[in-house]
């Protein structure tokens, strides 16, 4: 593959993954999550996509610096990039499609552990895609405590 595709690609994966997933937050989102009592610092539901978006843009952006690299830890920072992906897919439909914010937990916390592992393996290979992974670990450990918090109050 060409550079440009391999980039394509790249930004295509996280982006497909991340409208998949959201595909049972829309089932539930008016519905199930409206009656849910939510902590005072919920953001607006507007703010989700938006957020998102620029987050799995600039997860692709790491996923086409790792696939182009020549670093030996290039396999196993690959690896990890795709376990953290599929715990990213697996929260939505574990949170909203199976309505369970428990089951949202028990998805999320493995999401945070892998994004908190990627930044490490990840540095050595290239410092610009394990900084990239920050905003990320940042708005996934909001999420975290966010959906605690709702599992908690309900």
């Amino acid at each position: 593959m060409k550079k440009w595709q391999i980039f394509l690609v790249s930004i295509a994966i996280p982006l497909l993954a991340g409208f998949v997933g959201s595909l049972s937050t829309a089932s539930s989102v008016n519905s199930w999550y409206a009656t849910l009592e939510k902590p005072p610092f919920n953001p607006p539901s507007w703010l989700f996509a938006p957020v998102w978006t620029v987050l799995y843009l600039m997860i692709g952006v790491v996923l086409y610096i790792l696939w182009t690299s020549k670093h030996p830890l290039k396999k196993q920072a690959l690896k990890l990039f795709a376990i953290q992906m599929v715990l990213n897919f697996l929260w939505s439909p574990a949170f909203f499609g199976l309505e369970s914010p428990m089951l949202g937990l028990f998805a999320i916390i493995p999401l945070w552990i892998s994004i908190l592992v990627c930044i490490r393996v990840f540095k050595p290979i290239s410092a610009i895609s394990s900084y990239l992974m920050i905003p990320y670990f940042l708005w996934v450990s909001f999420a975290t405590i966010l959906n605690f918090s709702i599992w908690y109050l309900n």
